[in-house]
């Protein structure tokens, strides 16, 4: 029986990815912080080859004990928001370098290290910065694991339509920052917990970078109209300029639950789409879900090129 182990297993994306695995007859060690978390999880799921283990992606003898004797690894601990320890650098890079050398020092198979798309090791932005730093960092040290870069991810349950259809119902106004101009390429989370699972199996991604898409193209606004639209709800839209969302960003990501942080800011002054060119979702074999909303107000989805 296969072992696989998945760094923050109970996360948005993490707990489809350790849904998915559980599927092939894999057991699955779930490193996380709080092993508590793991166990509404694996309830969930009514398996029992689901297994908690206490790791700080920070602290490399927890890493190491955490990949102990798994064929395969997979890397989905992202931070948002930085308090005390827990930083950009630490996390996104330390963090990815402590799973790297682990795999290698245990001969792990595998390593899946999910990044993101505008990943960036020359940034201006700590987060973005810091993502591709921790890219950097893991092939460097392993040079055969697969780098997924997903899109701004959504789900039935949580994602980008869950935050915008709260704030919709929170206010009549939405504020819209840098206009609502920047486009975006929503990928379903389950079609990425997929991808990690066929880079897992296929040896051809060894050492490969993809970047994982949905169909179509919006921008921020379109896809707000989508959602008030499928709720019945009237609306007003106020633009943000940068300038000032970044100090408001400041303040509100110390508050519980940080309803907008500074990466968040950071990752709206450009548009979040793939490059042309890029290995993406199709050298996957997988035909990624479209977003469950029709375009309202005569704004139609702008298509990639080549799609």
């Amino acid at each position: 029986m296969t072992l696989v182990t998945v760094f923050g297993g109970t996360g948005f994306l993490g707990r489809r990815i350790v849904e998915r695995l559980t599927r092939e007859d894999t057991t699955v060690h779930i490193a996380v912080r709080n092993p508590d978390r793991v166990d509404a999880l694996a309830k969930s799921l009514d398996v029992g080859r689901v297994i908690p283990v206490a790791a700080d992606v920070r602290d490399p003898s927890t890493v190491a004990a955490a990949v102990a004797g798994a064929q395969s690894v997979v890397n989905a601990v992202s931070a948002y928001v930085e308090k005390g320890g827990v930083t950009y650098t630490a996390v996104h890079v330390h963090g990815a370098g402590n799973i790297a050398r682990a795999c290698r020092e245990h001969d792990v198979a595998r390593l899946v290290h999910i990044s993101g798309i505008g990943a960036d090791s020359a940034s201006r932005s700590a987060y973005i910065r810091t993502r591709g730093l921790g890219e950097r960092a893991v092939q460097e040290t392993f040079p055969s694991a697969t780098i997924l870069r997903p899109g701004v991810m959504f789900a039935n349950d949580g994602g980008l339509l869950s935050s915008f259809e709260r704030i919709a119902r929170s206010t009549p106004v939405i504020p819209l920052i840098g206009a609502g101009a920047t486009k975006v390429q929503p990928v379903h989370v389950n079609d990425v917990a997929e991808a990690v699972c066929v880079a897992l199996r296929d040896a051809e991604s060894a050492g490969k970078t993809y970047e994982l898409r949905g169909p179509d193209t919006y921008t921020i606004r379109e896809i707000f109209e989508m959602v008030l639209a499928n709720i019945g709800r009237a609306h007003r839209f106020i633009p943000i300029p940068f300038v000032l969302a970044a100090p408001l960003a400041r303040l509100l990501e110390r508050l519980p639950g940080a309803p907008l942080t500074v990466a968040q800011v950071d990752l709206l002054k450009d548009d979040n789409v793939i490059a042309p060119g890029a290995t993406g979702s199709a050298d996957l074999g997988i035909s990624p879900a479209a977003v469950p909303l029709s375009p309202v107000s005569g704004a139609a989805a702008e298509p990639w090129p080549g799609s």
